[in-house]
This record gives structure tokens, sequence and C-alpha cells, in this order.
């Protein structure tokens, strides 16, 4: 169990408002622990939509619970402003890119909702202590190359899984020269490569940055915060003197024979800038050779947590001063807090952007999570400084989006293609080709050692199996976008119902259609709790399933339509965690993923459909899941058996099941509590 310092939650602090009433909980156990910050779907000014805000703005009032309005900034951005991501703290949100609190050396890893109300009810949730990756970063990067350049070819050139689900610690000495946005951008973006967490150390640089915010800080109020004959101005409550001396004083560093699951190296002087996409962080190129294919834009975007603070924007203003945007091309500007747009006009940058003819939006995610004004439409490509450009993320599925650097969006708006600036001097960079790096492998004898875990045992309820037709989506890398569209995220009131409708609609639109007619023609649906087998369809996919956002849905759409248990090669940890805490069962079992590609996939690789060009193959295999005792028997077409061995579903997981999840969980806990008093 965790206890974290604080916990944020943004447009979905509504629905763990609902799952706290729910578990019959009344008060926040520690008023001063959580943090509302709303930031998503600021640009829609309809009455269901104020009314959701004024709800939890008068929730937060209630409980005296630090509330910040739409129009503030995005949530991640306010954390570090505002201090309650703080170096050597454990801080938490409900959105996957909590990770960019490692930054500023806070451990930021994401919670789901389900987690929020668990966290304001009691103070702490569950949390699986996750490896340890070392990622060392070395050598000095050129001019023109930037942080973006730099996690964009981590998630291209560790594209195997390297640090899926992990904790990343950054070192090398590299680091020293990389801004505190520049590791903000890294860290953000560790999501995107497959990590729970990515965490910069406490250094001279960013100890620097904390003196200069606590004097922003200062001056916000006062026009003078040194006068010796006025009183000093009120302490912030999280960035003040007292604190910053106390970090000077205690330097946390890992102890020299640390042991590590892997250690990545990157040579940063090898490194160009570099493009993700389209539609994939784990597809990366050089700038130099996409910038030779002459890719035409429709849209460019400078926004989101990732690469909108004002280092970010003055990058922009510096590449667009002197031109216009391209005929026929659109750019989008929002600044991630109203703190940084303030000192982006104050500096004469913001004018700079809007000469120049860039579009501006409120601070907030806006397209970057497809909300709002200036989505990708049908056929259109875009390139953007936001942090992920799945298929149909930011507007219509079958639209294209790359990911880049603030200055090589900039340049790309002005051009009407994707390029970098004209200052960008080809003479000073490295070859454009891969960057040098490399995985150094642990010793074994730094190795911890296996031992077996002991055979699970059934709780009494939980099925003893889960059997049904098998259905599998030859996919690695499916992602929440796919499983669960952005654009129903924020519906509050959707019912389970409609989420079975629409789940996977932007992976395979007729999925939906395909579970309900094999469940009414396979499946009779059995509603007693205490039977042994659990009938329903069995989803089979490839590896890293369910990366992407923290969105909850992904998993209550998938066991809405009729799916008690998914099976895949490995799972993305947020999702996981989603799926626990709403009573889905999830089965890692990598070699009947392999006999399945092998058997259905077209060419027999996952990423390109059936072998009858099919998104989703259904070829009448049949499946049964013993979760407790670790097997897995499959009844192929031609009728012949095979069994697989895969982990056993532990004792914690099959009590959340029976529990209904952990809002259940919980509800069971203050009872128990309450009985007890």
């Amino acid at each position: 169990m965790i206890r974290p310092q604080h916990v944020m939650t943004h447009d979905n602090t509504g629905p763990v408002i609902s799952k706290f009433n729910s578990i019959g909980a009344t008060n926040i156990f520690n008023p001063s622990q959580p943090v509302f910050t709303l930031d998503h779907d600021v640009q829609n000014k309809s009455p269901k939509n104020l009314q959701k805000y004024a709800t939890i703005e008068a929730f937060a009032r209630k409980h005296g619970v630090n509330f910040y309005p739409a129009g503030r900034g995005i949530g991640h951005q306010i954390l570090v402003e505002e201090g309650y991501a703080f170096p050597n703290t454990l801080t938490v949100a409900s959105d996957s890119h909590s990770n960019m609190y490692g930054g500023v050396g806070c451990v930021g890893t994401p919670i789901v909702r389900t987690d929020g109300a668990a966290l304001w009810a009691t103070g702490q949730t569950w949390w699986q202590v996750p490896r340890m990756v070392k990622v060392e970063l070395k050598g000095r990067l050129s001019p023109g190359v930037t942080g973006k350049d730099v996690i964009v070819a981590l998630c291209g050139s560790f594209n195997h899984d390297e640090v899926l689900n992990a904790a990343i610690e950054f070192t090398g000495d590299a680091i020293p020269q990389l801004s505190v946005d520049d590791r903000l951008t890294i860290a953000n973006m560790t999501t995107e490569w497959g990590a729970l967490v990515g965490v910069f150390p406490v250094d001279d640089v960013l100890l620097q940055w904390y003196e200069n915010r606590l004097k922003k800080l200062e001056f916000r109020t006062f026009a003078s915060a040194s006068d010796s004959s006025i009183p000093p101005p009120p302490e912030h409550p999280r960035i003040n003197r007292r604190r910053l001396d106390a970090l000077r004083a205690n330097r946390l560093t890992s102890d020299p024979d640390a042991q590590y699951s892997s250690h990545l190296v990157l040579d940063l002087s090898t490194l160009v800038p570099y493009v993700s996409g389209p539609n994939s962080v784990k597809v990366a190129n050089p700038l130099p050779v996409l910038q030779a294919s002459h890719i035409a834009i429709n849209k460019a975007y400078l926004l989101s947590c990732t690469n909108a603070r004002a280092s970010d924007i003055s990058a922009a203003a510096a590449v667009i001063k002197g031109h216009k945007v391209a005929p026929g091309v659109q750019f989008y500007v929002a600044p991630a807090s109203s703190e940084v747009q303030a000192e982006a006009e104050q500096n004469g940058d913001w004018a700079t952007l809007l000469a120049a003819g860039a579009k501006p939006l409120p601070a907030g995610c806006g397209p970057c999570i497809g909300l709002g004004t200036g989505l990708l439409e049908e056929g259109e490509i875009g390139i953007s400084a936001t942090n992920r450009n799945y298929k149909g993320r930011m507007g219509h599925p079958k639209a294209q989006a790359y990911l880049a650097s603030p200055a090589v969006v900039a340049a790309s708006a002005v051009k009407g293609f994707i390029a970098g600036p004209d200052s960008l001097d080809p003479s000073s960079l490295p070859p454009a080709s891969p960057p040098t790096f490399s995985i150094v492998n642990p010793t074994s004898s730094s190795r911890s050692s296996s031992v077996s875990a002991p055979k699970e045992a059934a709780l009494p309820g939980f099925p003893t199996s889960f059997s049904g037709p098998l259905l599998f989506a030859p996919q690695d890398n499916l992602n929440t976008d796919g499983i669960y569209p952005g654009k129903y995220t924020y519906q509050d009131d959707i019912t389970l119902e409609r989420q079975a409708e629409v789940v996977m609609e932007n992976y395979d639109p007729a999925f939906a259609s395909l579970v309900a007619t094999l469940r009414k023609d396979h499946i009779n649906d059995d509603t007693s709790s205490s039977s042994a087998t659990k009938h329903g369809i069995i989803l089979v996919s490839g590896y890293n399933f369910g990366t992407g956002s923290s969105r909850e849905q992904a998993a209550t759409a998938l066991k809405s339509v009729g799916i008690p248990l998914v099976i895949a090669g490995s799972f993305g940890d947020i999702f996981k965690r989603n799926a626990i805490n709403n009573g889905l069962v999830c089965v890692e079992c990598p070699e009947l993923v392999a006999d399945l590609t092998a058997e259905f996939a077209k060419d027999g690789v996952r990423g390109k459909g059936g072998k009858d060009g099919e998104l989703t193959v259904d070829k009448g295999v049949s499946i049964d899941v013993k979760a407790v005792d670790g097997r897995v028997d499959v009844i192929w077409p031609n009728g012949e058996k095979k069994s697989y061995n895969v982990g056993s579903v532990g004792a914690s997981v099959q009590e959340l099941w029976l529990c209904g999840g952990l809002e259940g969980f919980v509800l069971k806990s203050i009872q128990a509590q309450s009985a007890a008093q």
C-alpha cells in the first residue's frame, strides 16, 4: 500500500466523486492530499459541461480540497508550478502522464479513477513495485537537438518493451546539460515508452530552477521580496526556503551497488532532430530523412503538458518570427498554463505566434486528447509537439499524426511540410542515421535469484474456469484509444451498455457486433456468482495490450461487452490496474500469442490483421482458462487440443474480483471499520 503526498484528478473528478459516494464515504481522509485541476474539456461551454465543472468545484469547497478552475492550465503543469510534485516525494494522478513529475525528481506514477476514490476515502491504495531500469544518457546534444528529440529517439530505438512497466532512473554525464523543461518533456513521454516512472536526479540544475521558481512565487503577489524594512512575503506552502534548504542538505542518490533489471545507454552526441510517426511512437525517423520526403501537412499543434512551456513557446516564436503560417495550414497553440501564457505575452513570444497566423486555444489539453477545436479530419496530416499520436486520438482514425519538437512544428507550419527551422545547421549535426545506443544486461551475480511462486488457492466463489469462444486481435501495442475512443472518455453519463457498443471502435468498428453475435450463438449468460465456470468471450491480443491513457473505460467496456478475461503477451500496467480494479481478469501467455500469430495472422506477423483481411480473427477456436491453476486449454478448429502454462491469479486479485473491484473492496473495508466502532 502507498500513501502518496498528493493525488491529482482533472475532468475525471466527477466520476471519482460518484465512486466516492457509492462506497459510502462521507469525509476525505486527508483534505490536503487531493488536488483538482480542470483541464481536458475546457473548450466545451455547454450547460452540461459547465454544470459538471460547477459540481466538482462545489465538492472541493465542501471538503477543503485545493481546486484549480478551467483556464488555469494543465494539471501536470500546475502540480509542478505549485510544488505538489516536489523532489524526493511520491505524487500520483488519475492520468497516464503523471510520469512527468520525474523531471523534478518526484516519483510520479499514474493511478486510475477507482484508486482516486480509495485514496480520498482512506489515504492509500495498492501499487505493484516495478522493476528498475537505468537509462544512461551520455555525450552532448548538438545545437538544435532538444529533450523532445531525446525521448522520441528512445521510444524509437528501444521499441521492444525494454522499459515496459518499469521505473526508469536517468543517469549519465549528459544530465547536467539538460534543462528542467527538457527533463519534464522526457519524463512525460516515458509513459509512451511504456514505463510507469521516469525520474531524473536532484542536482544543481534542478536546485537552481527551484531558486528561480521561489523568486517568481514571491513576486507573484508582492512587488518586492527583499526589502528588509518590511516583513517577508508569506511562505508558499510547498515551495519555500525551508524545503529547498532541506533538499540541499539531504541529497538522495542510488547506492553504487544498486541492482537494475537492465541498463540502457544512449549517446546524445550521435542524435539529430527526430520525428515520431505516423500514428505510432514506436516509429521514429531522423528529421533530415522525412524532410527530404516533403510530407505536406494540414495542421500543426504547439500545446499539451509535454511541450507548451514558456521555453517551448519561445523556441517556436524564434523560428516563426518574420514569417507567416503556410497557406492551407492551420497552426494551433495553447499554453500549458495561464502562468506560461502570461510569461509568453510579457516577452512578446505569444504576439509573435499570433502575428504569424497561429490560432490560440485556452490553456488545456484540447486537441491532444481529441477534444474541442482543430481536430484532424479524415485524410489530413498533422505534426504536433504533443506526446501521443495513436490512430484516431487527435481526430479521425484515417488521419496521420507525427510528433516533433516545438521548433520543428513551427518550421513545418511555415513551410507547409515536415521540415526543420532554417537555423538548423546540417554541418553542426552528426550523420542522419540512427543514434548510438546499447543495452547492458546485468551480470548473473547481480540478478535476483528466482523463487518459484507458491500455488494459489481459489477463494470461495471465484471461478475455477473461464471458458468460451476465442477472438484474436493480432496487434501489438493495442492502445486505450483503440479500445475506447477518447471522444467518449469524458461523457460521464455514458452507460455500460453504450460502452459495450463502442468498444474497440478505433481498432475494429465491427468488433462489438461480432462479440454480440458470438454471445448470442454460444453463451448462456451465467448470473450465478458461485458458478465454477465463468462463460464469456475470451480476447487474445499481442504485447503491451492497453498501453496509453488511464481511462478506466478501456477495461469496463471490454467487460461490459461480455469479455470476462483477456490474454496477451504482456499488458500495459495502467490497463492491468484498471482491469484488476474493475474485475476484468488479465493473463499473460506469450506462447499462445505466438501460435495464434503463426496460424491466423497475415504473413505470420502481428499488425496486418488476419489472413482474410479481418482485424479481429474468429476461426472457431474455443478456450478454457484455469486461472487459479495456471493452465490454458485451447481446442483448435481441427479438434486438436493444446495446453499452455501461465501464471495463476493470486488471492488478492481474486478478492477484488469477488468484491466487484476495488470500489467494492473499499466499501467492505469502510463497513468493517464502522462495525468495529
